[in-house]
């Protein structure tokens, strides 16, 4: 597998993780930085999570990443920025932390690999795209993922 491919499988765990997530949120490509045998790709979530959703929101994408096959490696259970880590049988790691205002960040890194020019990703962010300049906080409002109200207890056992 060379950069290139590598890139490309860590842009298809970021789309499928982002497929389930419902309702789905607003995200921006963050920065791809590459190193002498890897890479690693970032997106940024625009909703804002709220501290009351946040255990729900990383919930969602802990049981996809388990269903999914991937191993849970840690969690970080700080109220204030919780965060998930796992790896990919063929040794991609994945991580998604909860930072400032309710933004959630995903990177996938991929393991070493032979070196290849790498391209920007081809999906297309569901918002405004800030690849290549700053990220703003969130500014994206949902009534279910912004809510201030605590998850229904139906919503925050399903699976």
């Amino acid at each position: 597998m060379d950069m290139q491919e590598a890139a490309e499988r860590a842009d298809s765990i970021l789309d499928g993780t982002f497929v389930a997530i419902r309702p789905e949120v607003r995200w921006t490509h963050g920065e791809t930085t590459v190193g002498s045998c890897d890479l690693s790709r970032r997106r940024a979530v625009m909703t804002v999570i709220s501290e009351q959703r946040r255990g729900g929101f990383l919930g969602v994408v802990e049981r996809f990443w388990q269903k999914n096959g991937y191993e849970i490696t840690s969690v970080n259970s700080s109220e204030e920025f919780p965060a998930i880590y796992a790896k990919s049988a063929d040794g991609f790691g994945l991580r998604l932390s909860i930072a400032g205002k309710g933004q959630a960040f995903f990177e996938v890194a991929t393991p070493c690999v032979e070196q290849s020019a790498v391209a920007n990703p081809t999906s297309q962010p569901n918002g405004p795209d800030y690849s290549g300049g700053p990220i703003p906080r969130p500014d994206v409002h949902d009534d279910f993922w912004s809510s201030k109200a605590p998850l229904p207890t139906s919503s925050s056992s399903a699976s």
